[in-house]
């Protein structure tokens, strides 16, 4: 579950700010461009490569490689480096695939022995920051800054920019504000998916009054236990006051503990601190704090509770067989909003590609992943499903799980409003530190204002 693993970036970064790496060599002094290649490139004539002619630019790479660095692993990897083979096809140019489930760190250690890796996949704009400030990233090309613009939209630019500056465009992407629960007992019991955070509650009423609680929960996951309730939160706080103070919290324009944040947070509150609405098939509220996230949602396929709030790659923890579909045991609506003002807010996650060098063979890849052509090649590669972009010319129809389906139906309506997870954006000692634990304070006890405050008491003074 890289969830988990994606956190762990805050101990590399804060490696790499106080070694202030600078990776000689490495880094081309250029801003935005990359060196040209001259010549007919592999990919003329075949009908396969007619919508990749942005490839053509580079010229003939038969014979060189590509290296790129990330955390995503088997199974996943495979699909990854399936959907290359039209790069290969296209270019002549190899692609020479790493994973490591020590990535965040070892990444700095490579930077910093002046070894990076041609590409990598970024999992945190806040990595993606730390990691440019070190002089070490090469801006993006110009035909992947034209894709971005053409196919994502302006937030996933943001998020793979610095200053202003696009260094990393957007590659997979994940959808956090879902709850998971069974349309097979919807139908059997008469209830509808709310559409409205008012009805979301009074579905909740009418499923207690059923003898059923209708919130299961976990925030336990190991060292990182607390995160799942910082989700909650920002989901809230995305609804609740918007995408604006949203950003203005996680980059600490405004306190922690501001007041539109505490009402957040009781709005969560009047979930996951209701001993009438959880925590199903677990225990009392301060069970929560010990169950953990994999398997707080499976007491669902028992009728123990209703619904689970996780997010798109929870899909994997459910048992083998498990029929997850509209009409199955277990599928996941839209976390519904509370304000028709602030669109359709969507909390998620994703990679980003940066890259350490510009030769001609590293532009072209950086360039073929910001494609469209990428993106479908790579759903297509992925037949068991659990990938989806942001890629605005990914063809629905492509992805074969129905959850990937109605994740990117979401990612491409022009009402969403895409924000990044806050705590990977956090500085380290708050978004992997306080932030999780206050949230697990809070759920076994401690007060809104009392948990914020501690969060705020925290935050670095630079």
């Amino acid at each position: 579950m890289r969830s988990r693993n994606t956190r762990r970036w805050t101990v590399a970064a804060a490696a790499l700010a106080s070694a202030g790496l600078f990776l000689a060599g490495c880094a081309s002094s250029d801003s935005g461009g990359s060196s040209s290649a001259s010549g007919t490139w592999p990919g003329e004539g075949k009908s396969e490569c007619k919508d990749l002619q942005q490839l053509a630019q580079y010229g003939d790479l038969t014979g060189k490689t590509v290296s790129i660095y990330t955390s995503i692993l088997p199974p996943e990897q495979q699909a990854q480096e399936d959907s290359y083979k039209l790069f290969t096809t296209c270019t002549g140019a190899k692609v020479k695939y790493e994973g490591s489930d020590q990535f965040e760190t070892q990444l700095v250690v490579r930077v910093k022995a002046g070894n990076a890796p041609d590409i990598a996949y970024i999992p945190q704009p806040g990595l993606l920051k730390t990691v440019v400030s070190s002089g070490s990233v090469v801006e993006a090309p110009k035909p992947v800054s034209d894709n971005v613009d053409e196919y994502f939209g302006e937030d996933w630019r943001n998020y793979g920019s610095v200053d202003g500056k696009l260094y990393a465009a957007p590659l997979g992407a994940n959808v956090k504000s879902f709850v998971w629960y069974s349309p097979k007992l919807f139908k059997e019991k008469g209830w509808t998916v709310p559409e409205t955070w008012d009805d979301m509650l009074k579905l909740s009423d009418t499923i207690e009054a059923s003898g059923m609680k209708p919130w299961c929960a976990g925030f336990e996951s190991g060292d990182a236990t607390g995160w799942p309730g910082t989700d909650w939160l920002e989901d809230s706080v995305l609804r609740s006051a918007g995408p604006d103070v949203y950003d203005q919290w996680v980059n600490h324009d405004i306190p922690f503990n501001d007041a539109k944040i505490e009402t957040a947070l009781d709005d969560v509150g009047k979930i996951l601190k209701n001993d009438k609405y959880v925590n199903g098939g677990f225990g009392d509220v301060k069970s929560i704090a010990t169950t953990a996230f994999q398997d707080g949602g499976l007491p669902i396929l028992k009728n123990e509770c209703a619904m689970y709030r996780m997010a798109s790659f929870y899909a994997a923890q459910w048992p083998e067989g498990t029929d997850v579909s509209n009409t199955g045991q277990v599928f996941a609506f839209y976390l519904p909003t509370m304000n028709d003002q602030f669109g359709k807010p969507v909390l998620g996650g994703g990679e980003f590609v940066a890259a350490f060098d510009d030769r001609p063979e590293v532009a072209a890849f950086q360039t073929y992943l910001s494609t469209p052509v990428w993106a479908n090649e790579k759903a297509k590669a992925t037949p068991g499903g659990g990938w989806v972009s942001a890629n605005k010319g990914l063809e629905i129809s492509n992805l074969s799980s129905p959850i990937d389906q109605l994740s990117a139906t979401i990612l491409q309506d022009p009402q969403a409003v895409f924000r990044f997870d806050g705590s990977d954006q956090m500085p380290s000692a708050v978004g992997a530190g306080t932030f999780w634990k206050q949230m697990t304070a809070w759920i076994t006890g401690e007060s809104t204002d009392q948990a914020l405050t501690n969060v705020e008491d925290s935050w670095p003074a630079s």
